[in-house]
């Protein structure tokens, strides 16, 4: 069985309103250095009867779990 997680975010240039609200919030609390703040999403999950998880992973985000006209995706396996 293997543990997958997917990393989604917002693609490079599309406007984040959630990571500038968090980026806002954070100058308001005290942390003027931050910058370029995402938000993205992490998906957990455990896949088993399949030989290779990292490709049936990426067929389950390029068909459900990521809209990749606006989002990019990372996965890992452990």
């Amino acid at each position: 069985m293997a543990k997958v997680k997917v990393h989604v975010f917002l693609k490079p240039g599309v406007l984040d309103v959630q990571g500038k609200a968090v980026e806002g919030a954070l100058h308001g609390l005290g942390w003027p250095g931050v910058a370029h703040a995402r938000v993205g999403k992490l998906i957990e999950f455990d896949l088993d009867g399949v030989a290779d998880p990292a490709a049936e992973a990426k067929k389950m985000c390029e068909t459900l779990l990521a809209n990749t006209v606006i989002e990019s995706y990372r996965v890992e396996i452990a």
